[in-house]
């Protein structure tokens, strides 16, 4: 292992300067939590009573409290492809940690939606604040306090975070992840690809589209393309909160259920009484956050941890930011090519040597912190190996060199000297820039702008042939107060073909792209965003008009335009919409924070 590197080293003394305050009271309130947790044995009866109840075989453990108790907290429901196997993990894990003297309890559920269902759909204005209602039930799960550790089962986009940030406020209590894997690869990405962009021309029916997606998302299991669920594993693993191999092992195979059955008794083990206590508080600190920043750049993940990523660090005590994640993509190279920035998806980059690789490669170059606390062995090191079966028991080995290198290269001969995740910002606002997927030649658009409030609107502009120029298409009032900050991929099929037929086209957002960002160049979760913030004032894009000239530069972190906005009177935002459940998250959109802080309005109210 190689000396840190100095750019990383420094980027987190300045988040732990920053964070000082803050973490301090976090983890003053975690070892008070630790030492007023309710003894079991001190608690009423009535309350046991009710606790043991539903537990059949384990009440007389229970009850003679012989060991841990530990708390299942499942994002299952069978319309998410990833979590449809939990269905059948929580029996399970009660009969593994019954053979460590310990017990297990489904605490409770939280609810999980699909973003690739509702994408497009108005269910997609509740997809952002979906993180907080889960990490609000996943508080009321643990409110019992009857537990002594935390098994979390969840994947997707808005779930991992969403547990994670509910988990580290009873960060006295270990906790560890438990993925379920990706469902088997289906076409090849760039047919699928292909298949959208003739549709959005036309030239392919709704039938033949339908066809080409239900062979891409065809079986239980994870999506297979490098979105947001997938880089969620990344970070696990990056953080050490997996056990070490986890992420992207296949569903239903001896392996996946050796890896669940050690998950469950490492949890006992790190329990306060377990011997090897590892709280999540320890585990999750700013070393940690930087790890899974820096995992996010090597292997080109989803932008939605640019706004994931600093709600998870505030939920700690940790102050994180976009200067600090642009400050690291400067030194972190691009060490991974997967669908949508490769042609290979996740079980090709897994069979290639996957997270095992990435993170052998980053602690032999310095660019990663090794010295974390993990729950799967002694620091980061742990997570460079792969498990295996050996003759039936689980075990883990080197992962060795890659097994492709069009998908995953060394350290030394990256695909990209940096990250692809760039800060850019000027009279328009602060946002971020996927330049991974982008071709160097297209990192600079200047270009009139068209103004839109609406995706429909875009596509019908462009299917009127309105947008065949050199354009920079800003979409406005998409921000996490406006409607929810909603994925905008229905823009992807129409933008793309434009830039295929040869014209310069960006997009400038406050909404989100995601994981599936792709090859067009675009600056999105613009902050501040249109919509005015608590104090009346309206963020730029508002200021906005039809062709006001835009230049977006990833070269040189330019967001900005020529016009004068310094006299104009903001556009009135677009009314607000209900039905789906719209209006009941009326208090979330009120009270958000902005994106660079996590977008969330549960941390806000909370003052974290």
């Amino acid at each position: 292992m190689s000396d840190l590197h100095p750019t990383i080293a420094r980027v987190t003394e300045r988040i732990i300067a920053k964070s000082k305050s803050a973490r301090a009271a976090y983890l003053e309130l975690m070892e008070r939590e630790a030492g007023r947790r309710p003894d079991r044995n001190q608690m009423a009866c009535s309350n046991l009573a009710h606790a043991y109840a539903g537990a059949l075989e384990d009440q007389q453990a229970l009850k003679a409290h012989r060991g841990p108790n530990l708390a299942i907290v499942t994002a299952y429901n069978d319309m998410l492809s990833a979590h449809q196997p939990y269905g059948a993990y929580p029996a399970q894990m009660k009969l593994w940690a019954r053979e460590v003297g310990a017990t297990a309890q489904v605490a409770g559920g939280t609810p999980a939606m699909c973003d690739g269902v509702t994408q497009g759909q108005e269910g997609m204005e509740l997809s952002l604040f979906s993180r907080d209602v889960i990490a609000l039930s996943t508080a009321v799960a643990l409110s019992h306090e009857m537990y002594d550790g935390v098994a979390l089962l969840g994947i997707c986009d808005k779930i991992v975070p969403g547990l994670l940030i509910g988990a580290l406020r009873f960060g006295h209590l270990p906790a560890v992840f438990v993925p379920s894997g990706p469902m088997p690869s289906g076409i090849a990405n760039k047919e699928k690809q292909k298949v959208r962009q003739l549709y959005a021309e036309g030239k392919a029916s709704r039938a033949e589209l339908l066809e080409s997606e239900s062979k891409s998302y065809h079986s239980p299991g994870t999506c297979t393309f490098y979105g947001t669920a997938n880089s969620n594993q990344m970070m696990m693993e990056m953080m050490g909160l997996h056990m070490p191999g986890a992420a992207f092992v296949p569903p239903g195979t001896p392996l996946r259920q050796a890896l669940t059955r050690a998950a469950t008794q490492r949890l006992a083990c790190m329990a306060q009484d377990g011997g090897d206590y590892r709280p999540l508080s320890r585990c999750v600190d700013e070393k940690a956050i930087v790890n899974a920043a820096i995992g996010l750049l090597a292997t080109g993940g989803s932008t939605n941890h640019a706004i994931h990523l600093p709600a998870i660090a505030r939920a700690a005590g940790v102050l994180f930011d976009w200067e600090d994640l642009s400050e690291l993509s400067g030194v972190v190279p691009l060490i991974a090519r997967v669908y949508p920035n490769g042609s290979g998806d996740v079980n090709q980059f897994h069979a290639a040597g996957g997270m095992g690789h990435v993170i052998g490669e980053l602690l032999s170059a310095g660019l990663a912190h090794g010295d974390i606390l993990t729950v799967g062995g002694d620091g980061l090191a742990a997570y460079a190996d792969e498990p295996f079966l050996n003759g039936g028991a689980l075990a883990w080995r080197p992962t060795g060199p890659s097994g492709d290198d069009a998908m995953l290269r060394p350290a030394a001969t990256p695909f990209q000297a940096d990250g692809g995740m760039r800060l850019v910002q000027g009279n328009l606002g602060r946002a971020c820039f996927k330049t991974s997927a982008v071709e160097a030649e297209r990192w600079t658009i200047e270009a009139p702008c068209r103004v839109f409030e609406r995706q429909e609107d875009v596509i019908a502009a462009f299917k009127a042939g309105e947008l065949d120029r050199d354009v920079v298409v800003v979409m406005r009032f998409q921000g996490p107060r406006a409607n929810g900050m909603p994925e905008l991929h229905k823009l992807t099929p129409p933008l793309g073909v434009l830039q295929d037929r040869g014209y310069r086209v960006a997009l400038v957002t406050d909404g989100r792209m995601s994981g599936a960002s792709g090859k067009v160049p675009a600056a999105i979760h613009v902050t501040p965003e249109a919509l005015a913030d608590r104090n009346g004032t309206p963020g730029p894009l508002a200021l906005l008009r039809e062709g006001d000239v835009v230049k977006l530069c990833a070269t040189t972190g330019t967001l900005s335009t020529s016009a004068d906005l310094s006299t104009r009177t903001p556009a009135p935002p677009p009314p607000a919409q209900m039905g789906v459940g719209r209006e009941l998250f009326a208090m979330f959109r009120l009270n958000a924070d902005g994106a660079e802080q996590g977008g969330s309005a549960m941390l806000a109210m909370a003052g974290l």
